[in-house]
């Protein structure tokens, strides 16, 4: 029953260092623990989760991993929302008007909170969006609104 006691205590500090790291308008995505541990020190929460600092320091880094994944994940979704993005796309972006395509869908992705929080992130979230084209583009049209899956043969 001990263990569980401790583990349920470990738990509860390591959800108010990342509710502490969730409040610090300081850590972003490419956040350093060196540059972080500085703004936070002082804060309680900080001392809690443990007196070693490799501990505080791994604790940080599964936060701003979990947090890069999250932010991709959701920059994934908005990618499949964005209607001017289609299975052409990538047609159109290496022909004459491709310019104008991706002024296009880089204006649609800067309206939209999961399009800007990969800001500090441009490699992988280009990355991230030409990947998506190139499925698309593979994937070709998507069946019409009115086609039904055939029936299993019986």
């Amino acid at each position: 029953a001990v263990v569980s006691t401790q583990s349920t205590g470990s738990s509860k500090r390591k959800r108010a260092f990342v509710r502490m790291l969730d409040e610090c308008e300081h850590v972003t995505l490419t956040s350093t623990w060196k540059e972080v541990r500085r703004k936070i020190k002082h804060d309680s929460r900080f001392s809690k989760l443990s007196e070693d600092d490799k501990e505080r320091e791994a604790e940080f880094d599964r936060y701003v991993t979990d947090k890069l994944a999250q932010a991709k994940a959701d920059f994934r979704t908005l990618l499949r929302e964005t209607k001017c993005i289609t299975h052409k796309s990538k047609e159109i972006l290496r022909g004459a008007n491709g310019d104008t395509h991706m002024r296009e869908i880089k204006q649609f992705l800067k309206n939209d909170k999961r399009g800007l929080v990969l800001d500090d992130l441009q490699e992988d979230r280009d990355r991230i969006l030409d990947d998506y084209l190139t499925e698309l583009e593979k994937v070709g049209p998507p069946p019409p609104p009115t086609a039904t899956k055939p029936l299993a043969k019986r």
